[in-house]
């Protein structure tokens, strides 16, 4: 293996113990708030995604990249529907309307 790609997997292994640690402290009340204004970071994220995808040139990078792109495409959709979820919460509804009473017979 290149030093360039063991560099890069503790990098990505460090940045995954980072952010397990990090989202462990956050309480469980906080987690759609943050998830749904993290949606410009998942996006920057999907963005470097393309760009290493660019540069990739054998087969693993291109499987690594496309694994890569998946997943930030699935952080913005699933940020953005978390999103939308939330704010539907906070519509006001409509009062049920009583049934007009049918005369029968």
């Amino acid at each position: 293996m290149s030093p360039d790609l063991l560099d890069s997997l503790a990098l990505f292994v460090l940045a995954i113990l980072v952010g397990i640690e990090v989202i462990s402290k956050v309480p469980s009340m906080l987690h759609t708030p943050l998830m749904s204004g993290a949606n410009s970071i998942h996006g920057i994220v999907l963005v470097g995604a393309m760009l290493i995808a660019a540069a990739a040139d054998d087969p693993l990078g291109y499987v690594l990249a496309f694994i890569a792109v998946a997943f930030g495409a699935a952080n913005v959709v699933g940020g953005y529907v978390v999103t939308d979820r939330m704010l539907q919460m906070f519509k006001r509804r409509e009062p049920a309307k009583k049934p007009e009473a049918t005369d029968v017979g």
